[in-house]
């Protein structure tokens, strides 16, 4: 199986000196340190492709499964799983396809080769692939649905096109120094890790990315084709009764755990004490029989320590168990190490502990772990999807009333941002949206040149909760999470897998009548009644909202004289960045959650600055 690989290439006029494959290959390793291959093809007298592939092997561990992969007259270099390859494969040998190998590679270039473009629609997976037809000479570049692998493209001219897992191979590949794009370091700063997808701009000027669940088809003459496959569908079934809601949730969940449970090694779960991370955990025990192994980040803050509900899974579940405190030491220094790998700040404090917590699970030798990314985004997980919520039952006013009262009770006393403490907010007011950006204007404020950008979202569908979900799906927080559990697992040489991305689940939620997601003041309910008898009761009911998240004292030890040092000290950020409000800042061990935001963002654009400008 390709699994958790790095891709990289080039369709255009030249033809790409060794060295700089050479060079490519060499930073592809921790993507794939099982093997690096490339190919360069002739494809007339004014165009070449060039393929380049580095494996990390997960099924079919032979070396007849690497890359470059060649069948007729196509060659596919592709990073990612195609999970349902048994069932395609089978379908594909009704149709009298005839195999060599047991992976997963060999069934995509196959389906390819049958179906085309649609075949994109018939495989269950994540993806990021180039696919170049010999005899045509079109190349095909495609990004899996949602987006969880990546894809990034740089377009020097008309005509030609490098494309890479990461900005560093494009850079090698090309032998260009990319721009540092200080607008898009602007918006991170001022508006938060929300407004990083929300438009095509990246940390680079110069670099793009395919966008999830599209296709870019390059033709000879230099013709570029951009089109999106797959069109959700979003059609609510208002005769759904609860009961179904939560039937058949459970049956497409347990069936979307099964097939990403499909491996030749093992598998290890990233364990907090919420219910996206234990729903995973405890069909794997359960329903599935898996041996599993949990890892945990445990932390001291009383805000974000989860140990009572991390305990129970433990003890109920009777899985292994990894917990890894929260250190101080060496936090700069990784951090550079992790920016540096990122080609880009890290987007929040949670994503550095996840690499911390990659660390561990590499450490033990797994090289496969399983992660609830997208279960607060599809089945309504926030404190703001029950006052969202609030305004699509408002015509009900027994339920309002009841759901109020709920809300106040449970709530209302936990919610820390202070334009989410009214029930009423989106009732009143449906289009506010301040929340989201929380503290922008004082942020802009501590910028040299102040910057805004209003908050926008795009309308999908009826409901605002349902939309407001799409969003953060599609372009808020969802593909920010892909991209750095991507990179923080690739660097330990680790696969990551997200079974709440699964397309039929995800359609299926998208159907349920927005009046079952939220019950007796807890979000998520569709999914808590969806887990009842396989998730530990105690973590079901648990009306607290926890995740990974640390505040940034915990990290960054201000009171050591060569730690501030290091922090105020001459950079390229002070073009950008007013030094008196980070002085203060960092004093401040009290500081509220949204500034503990900011001075992490700070620290990653200071050190990517220093790296790039």
């Amino acid at each position: 199986m390709a699994a958790m690989c790095g891709i990289a290439g080039y369709f255009g006029p030249k033809k790409i000196e060794q060295g700089r494959i050479d060079r490519a290959l060499g930073l592809m390793a921790r993507r794939g340190p099982d093997g690096q291959n490339a190919r360069q093809i002739d494809l007339d007298q004014e165009k070449n492709c060039a393929l380049l592939h580095s494996r990390l092997s997960i099924i079919d561990l032979e070396a007849r499964s690497d890359q470059p992969f060649a069948y007729k007259n196509l060659i596919l270099s592709y990073n990612g799983e195609i999970y349902n390859y048994l069932e395609v494969r089978t379908e594909l040998q009704k149709l009298g396809h005839v195999f060599e190998t047991e992976s997963d590679t060999e069934v995509l270039i196959h389906a390819l080769e049958e179906w085309g473009k649609e075949a994109l629609n018939k495989v269950e997976g994540m993806f990021a692939f180039a696919l170049l037809d010999t005899r045509t000479g079109k190349l095909l570049l495609a990004r899996d649905p949602f987006g969880e692998k990546p894809l990034f493209i740089y377009q020097p001219a008309p005509g030609e096109i490098y494309f890479g897992s990461e900005v560093k191979l494009l850079a090698a590949l090309s032998e260009k120094k990319f721009t540092p794009n200080i607008n898009h370091i602007s918006r991170f700063l001022v508006n938060g890790y929300k407004a990083l997808y929300k438009t095509p701009e990246r940390f680079f000027v110069e670099v793009k990315d395919v966008p999830a669940g599209s296709c870019l088809e390059i033709d000879t003459r230099g013709n570029f084709v951009q089109q999106r496959y797959w069109h959700p569908n979003m059609d609510v079934d208002q005769d759904m009764s609860f009961e179904q809601a939560t039937a058949r949730t459970r049956e497409l969940f347990i069936r979307s755990m099964e097939l990403r449970l499909r491996a030749d090694v093992p598998l290890a779960f990233c364990l907090s004490g919420g219910i996206d991370s234990n729903s995973l955990i405890s069909i794997a025990r359960r329903e599935l029989d898996y041996d599993v192994h949990g890892f945990t980040i445990l932390n001291k803050d009383s805000r974000y320590e989860e140990q009572d509900m991390i305990d129970v899974a433990v003890n109920e579940l009777g899985v292994k168990h990894h917990g890894e405190p929260i250190s101080t030491d060496n936090f700069l220094g990784n951090l550079k190490e992790l920016v540096r790998y990122q080609d880009a700040p890290v987007a929040t404090i949670s994503f550095y502990l996840n690499w911390l917590l990659q660390e561990k699970i590499a450490a033990h030798k797994y090289r496969i772990s399983v992660s609830g990314t997208a279960a607060d985004e599809i089945f309504s997980g926030y404190f703001d999807h029950q006052l969202f919520y609030m305004h699509d039952i408002k015509d009900d006013p027994e339920h309002l009333k009841l759901s109020i009262e709920n809300w106040k009770r449970d709530v209302g006393p936990i919610v820390r941002n202070p334009l989410l403490q009214d029930p009423y907010a989106f009732i009143e007011r449906p289009f506010e949206r301040g929340h989201a950006y929380l503290g922008c204007e004082k942020y802009s404020s501590y910028l040299v040149q102040p910057w805004s950008e209003p908050f926008e979202e795009i309308y999908y569908r009826d409901g605002l909760l349902q939309n407001r979900m799409m969003n953060e799906i599609f372009h808020e927080v969802t593909p920010v999470v892909m991209h750095q559990e991507d990179l923080n697992a690739m660097y330990h040489s680790i696969e990551n897998r997200s079974p709440f991305l699964d397309r039929d689940l995800f359609e299926f939620a998208h159907s349920i009548p927005a009046k079952h997601l939220v019950k007796d003041g807890k979000a998520k309910m569709v999914l808590r009644e969806a887990m009842r008898g396989i998730v530990p009761d105690p973590i079901l009911d648990n009306k607290r909202k926890v995740g990974f998240n640390a505040p940034i004292h915990d990290l960054l030890d201000v009171d050591n004289q060569e730690v501030r040092e290091e922090v105020l000290k001459d950079s390229p950020i002070w073009d950008v960045v007013r030094k008196e409000p980070i002085k203060e800042m960092i004093e401040n061990k009290d500081s509220p959650n949204s500034d503990s935001k900011f001075i992490f963002s700070f620290l990653g654009c200071k050190i990517f600055l220093e790296d790039y400008a």
